[in-house]
């Protein structure tokens, strides 16, 4: 009975988690994703309960103190979803391969008295990136020349494109095919801390209008309107820095892998086309589609020669096992000729006619 063929994700090489039946990709770190889900949702349930439900009757045109309610809601939810399908899906993974590439390899020269050649190719290669020479390097696990802005994450173990950084609270490495919806997420969180935030004080300033006249009884009345404002001041230190950074990236073209590598190195930005052009391309630009098909089947693939081969080749340069095949070759057939003379009576003659011994 045959066994039913693995598909890819199945044999995955790298560290990432799937899901779903490989319809999804996460990173080693998934788990801290329940940790990120809980630091908004908690938060906003607060708010709804003991904020929102409150003004409800506050503006009473139209019943517009629901939308507060409904607002928080529906605003939650789609940070969540930016926030899920920035860690679940293919950042930009480079395909690994099989070998190393043929068409760079070469071998060390020998003599009869060398041992068998190593395998020898360039660690580094030029490329033209807008009419400027650039470096790639060669990765040796994933055995490919990585592309301009590639890096390899030691966390998930893949080479990733345009390689910004593994964020932990999202459990996967932000790259060229989640770089967006990264931003959206961080920016999102921001506008969502900003709102609870300034909702809250608004909530805070009805109560003194009304009964509690002073701040400190207004928020010995509501002490989750007090918890909300603290927790939404902090978290916008994080997600408001992170907003401004990556704003600063996006002008600039820039990843944060770039920023602080090749901060003091001086070296021209190549990628910089204009703030404009910047940020249609990280905003509004087509996300290519990713380079693998997890469901799919494994296909056989036809094994390069190992890297021992080089021996043989230079066994076959200098005369090796081949060579000597062809001497065994030629000597049976010289014991075979002499064997059917010495039948015939020859060997005497060539001999000169002495013992035939």
């Amino acid at each position: 009975m045959t066994q039913p063929q693995q598909r890819v994700y199945q044999a995955w090489k790298g560290d990432n988690r799937f899901f779903f039946g490989g319809r999804l990709i996460f990173g080693p770190d998934v788990k801290s994703l329940g940790v990120s889900v809980a630091l908004i949702v908690v938060p906003v349930a607060f708010f709804c309960v003991f904020v929102a439900q409150h003004l409800r009757h506050r503006f009473r045109a139209y019943d517009a103190g629901y939308a507060i309610l409904v607002v928080a809601v529906v605003y939650t939810i789609y940070v969540l979803l930016l926030l899920f399908v920035t860690a679940g899906r293919d950042p930009g993974i480079v395909p690994r391969a099989s070998h190393p590439p043929e068409e760079d390899i070469h071998y060390d020269d020998l003599s009869l008295t060398d041992t068998p050649g190593r395998l020898q190719f360039p660690r580094v290669k030029e490329v033209i990136v807008n009419g400027m020479p650039v470096k790639v390097k060669y990765c040796e696990t994933c055995m490919v020349y990585r592309p301009p802005r590639c890096s390899h994450c030691s966390i998930c173990n893949n080479c990733v494109e345009r390689f910004d950084h593994h964020c932990p609270w999202v459990g996967q490495c932000i790259g060229k095919r989640n770089y967006r919806y990264f931003f959206l997420f961080v920016s999102s969180s921001t506008l969502l801390c900003i709102y609870v935030f300034a909702i809250s004080a608004l909530y805070i300033k009805f109560l003194m209008d009304g009964d509690y006249s002073t701040v400190w009884k207004a928020l010995k009345h509501s002490p989750a309107s007090l918890a909300l404002m603290i927790y939404c001041f902090i978290s916008l230190w994080f997600v408001g820095g992170l907003t401004g950074f990556h704003t600063y990236l996006i002008s600039t073209n820039q990843t944060t892998y770039e920023n602080f590598r090749y901060r003091s190195d001086g070296r021209p930005n190549v990628y910089d086309q204009g703030c404009l052009s910047n940020f249609q391309e990280v905003v509004f630009a087509k996300i290519q589609p990713s380079k693998h098909k997890f469901r799919a089947h494994i296909q056989e693939e036809v094994q390069a020669p190992p890297a021992n081969s080089a021996g043989e080749v230079e066994e076959e340069r200098v005369g090796g096992p081949r060579a000597k095949v062809g001497d065994d070759l030629d000597i049976d057939g010289d014991l075979l000729n002499i064997s059917q003379r010495h039948k015939h009576g020859d060997i005497d003659i060539e001999m000169g006619g002495g013992d035939a011994n």
